[in-house]
């Protein structure tokens, strides 16, 4: 599993937000209550999907608790703010070298590719994580529940010092 290390520039984001920690984990209610109301949001960019997370501090995944709460989005790109539907919130997701992983297969075996991710290739490839938001880009090869899907993984990341 070979990434490609991509820099993006920053992209205005217009989505649902809720916090939540990965033992007690809203990601499927967030994503049930967006979806019937993407179509509400003007100005979207594409068909792509953000699935991203925002975490407090650097220390999240070096103190690991599955307690440890951050705030996960559901959203879209947007060419500019507008008219933001109730109950949305605005994000604008900074700029940024980023690698980026193919996880291929349902949503539910993602772990996996999280664990090579951070156990396998971060440790010792010339990168860091960088402080911004961690996403999977949910576009035209994304199929829901299917076996064959596929959804980019994006984790920021900064050369080594």
């Amino acid at each position: 599993m070979q990434p490609r290390i991509e820099i993006l520039a920053e992209k205005k984001l217009i989505g649902q937000c809720v916090r939540m920690s990965f033992a007690n984990n809203k990601t499927a209610v967030l994503w049930q209550s967006f979806m019937p109301r993407r179509k509400e949001i003007e100005n979207s960019v594409g068909i792509a999907l953000f699935s991203l997370e925002v975490y407090d501090s650097m220390s999240f995944f070096a103190d690991f608790n599955p307690l440890a709460e951050f705030d996960k989005w559901a959203a879209v790109e947007v060419a500019n703010w507008g008219n933001i539907p109730v109950n949305m919130e605005a994000l604008l997701l900074p700029g940024g070298m980023y690698t980026v992983f193919i996880h291929q297969g349902l949503a539910g075996e993602g772990q996996k590719t999280y664990e090579y991710i951070f156990r396998d290739w971060l440790p010792p490839s010339d990168f860091v994580l960088d402080d911004r938001p961690h996403f999977a880009l949910m576009g035209e090869k994304y199929k829901n529940n299917d076996p064959n899907s596929e959804e980019e993984i994006w984790i920021p990341i900064i050369g080594k010092a």
